[in-house]
């Protein structure tokens, strides 16, 4: 399972992938699914209308014999005949067909899903290119899976089909002692016998190639390590320039926090690895709001700008450690840490009060 550039296909498909072979028509379906449908529909579909559509055949024969009187058969009686024979046959087959119709598509849907495919139906130049088609019927490993499968198709289906054959010539011998009613009722029982195992046959086989359509396509949609790479960066975008994109968008909020931290009412460090902005406005927010934070170099630089501004420092570890896990920028403090957040806020108030007395 190598490919063109030599590397294994060794990764499961995307579900980018297997979107975009779904939307080209490329899925996991059994054709023997379908096929087992329609027989199975059409055979019990036949068995359970046995009746109707001998009572209809009774009655069309009857009619026709009862109004041929004589052998001067005119055009008008021909034309009436046809017509008589196309509703018959309409009547009679319509039901059939509509319930062998439903299955089939019912089998495919169940598949696959139901998703109208229009590039699907797209004309394909590789698929009406003759020398293509040959190449495929003779020489790909499809077509000789394909013929295996018909073989063992014919085998099977053909050893039952003559099992109970046999059977039947055995038993005919002794129709000539039956009534013609039990004669009927013979053909019936053993057209119902070969029918339920041709069902189950078919049953079989399609299981086990619907197991083996999943498995080959599973296999088909493999893809190499480096494959789902360049698919990771068409769908999420390439590693450096998100990486970039992210340390830009970093960079911008950090000049909005270091340009909102001049209003701020207090800095509450712990005191040399972090800083924690607050402001309180009670006409804007409920509660005290986070301006900015940051540890270390950023927690320094944050205890600088607040002296140039006149900014009350406040020595509070635990309550500096709480906030900066607690909070993001702009967000508002947490409930539980209302009173901590208060006592520290009326301390720096109390001490702008006494500046403002003794100014």
């Amino acid at each position: 399972m190598a490919n063109k550039g030599g590397q294994e296909k060794t990764e499961k498909a995307t579900p980018r992938k297997l979107r975009k072979s779904r939307e080209e028509g490329q899925v996991a379906k059994s054709q023997e699914i379908s096929s087992f449908a329609v027989f199975s529909a059409g055979m019990l579909s036949l068995l359970a209308t046995k009746a109707f559509i001998g009572g209809k055949f009774f009655a069309f024969t009857q009619y026709i014999f009862l109004n041929l009187n004589s052998l001067d058969i005119k055009v008008n009686l021909l034309q009436m005949y046809a017509v008589k024979g196309l509703l018959f046959f309409i009547v009679t087959t319509f039901p059939f067909f509509v319930a062998v119709f439903v299955i089939a598509l019912g089998a495919n849907i169940l598949q696959v899903g139901f998703k109208i495919t229009p590039k699907a139906l797209m004309p394909k130049f590789s698929k009406i290119n003759p020398f293509s088609g040959l190449k495929r019927v003779f020489f790909s490993a499809q077509s000789f899976v394909e013929t295996l499968k018909s073989l063992l198709k014919f085998v099977l289906i053909g050893w039952i089909v003559y099992s109970i054959i046999e059977g039947i010539i055995q038993e005919s011998s002794q129709l000539i002692t039956l009534s013609v009613p039990d004669i009927l009722n013979f053909f019936v029982t053993n057209t119902v016998k070969l029918t339920i195992k041709l069902i189950i046959v078919y049953a079989v086989l399609a299981a086990a190639d619907f197991i083996f359509q999943k498995y080959k396509f599973n296999k088909d949609m493999m893809m190499t390590k480096q494959e789902v790479k360049e698919e990771v960066k068409q769908t999420e975008g390439n590693p450096e320039i998100k990486s970039r994109i992210k340390s830009v968008q970093a960079e911008m909020a950090r000049k909005r926090m270091m340009k909102a931290l001049p209003t701020a009412d207090v800095v509450i460090t712990n005191p040399t690895h972090v800083a924690v902005a607050i402001k309180y406005d009670p006409l804007k927010n409920n509660a005290p709001v986070v301006l900015a934070k940051g540890i270390d170099n950023l927690a320094q630089k944050i205890k600088e700008i607040a002296r140039e501004n006149n900014i009350y420092i406040y020595e509070d570890k635990p309550l500096a450690r709480l906030l900066y896990k607690a909070c993001n920028i702009g967000d508002e403090i947490p409930e539980s840490l209302f009173e901590a957040v208060a006592k520290v806020l009326a301390f720096v108030y109390n001490i702008r009060k006494k500046r403002k007395s003794i100014v």
